[in-house]
């Protein structure tokens, strides 16, 4: 599982909702938060400019127990 997952839940936004902002169904939002499938450079780069700001890049892709 990937940090942003956890930040999401902190923020409370949905998988539904992140979905919506990237363009994608749930299931596949689902599988890039897990670190089942790779985010697009795109997406990575609209949810750290515009959704999550505040946030590190490095952290909020990497995994949990990678991230410190």
């Amino acid at each position: 599982m990937l940090n942003i997952k956890c930040v999401l839940a902190n923020k409370n936004i949905s998988i539904k909702a992140f979905a919506a902002f990237i363009g994608t169904t749930e299931k596949t939002a689902y599988n890039k938060l897990m670190g089942i499938t790779d985010f697009t450079y795109p997406e990575a780069e609209k949810i750290a400019e515009n959704l999550l700001p505040e946030y590190n890049t490095r952290f909020l892709f990497s995994k949990r127990n990678d991230a410190i």
